[in-house]
């Protein structure tokens, strides 16, 4: 599964270091929206690119956005919250968004952000995907060409 994220705000850095830290089976490859391939994939997923306020997640060509990608994510970790992951799918997607939404809109303001995209440490480098290859992107999100 690819996780598109904003790669300047600190709440989506945050968020990427923990499925890192709950992913043991390196499962989530993670691409930035505001990279080359990052922009192609989510433009390929029916996102405008220049839009960056909503995680995506794409899983053998379908695409989950917003509270949905969280919780489609979560699900597939190693934590007791992917039993509640499951759970909180039952709440009607609109709700669960408003709330997404809230934090969304409000979040470099509550977090911060960085000047620059983060740049993966090296041994963490292979769970990111390449930002200039969209073609790997394309096929690791399971679009076919």
């Amino acid at each position: 599964m690819v996780v598109l994220f904003d790669g300047v705000c600190n709440l989506c850095n945050g968020t990427v270091n923990w499925i890192i830290d709950r992913d043991p089976q390196s499962r989530c490859r993670f691409l930035a929206l505001q990279s080359e391939a990052g922009r192609t994939l989510a433009a390929k997923a029916g996102f405008d690119p220049d839009i960056l306020g909503t995680l995506i997640m794409i899983r053998d060509g379908r695409v989950y956005e917003r509270s949905s990608a969280v919780l489609e994510v979560g699900r597939h970790l190693e934590t007791p919250l992917a039993g509640l992951c499951s759970v909180l799918r039952c709440i009607p997607s609109f709700l669960r968004d408003l709330v997404y939404r809230l934090i969304a809109a409000n979040r470099y303001r509550l977090f911060g952000y960085r000047e620059s995209c983060r740049v993966p440490t090296p041994d963490l480098q292979a769970r990111f995907l390449d930002p200039g290859q969209a073609s790997v992107a394309l096929a690791a999100a399971g679009f076919r060409s």
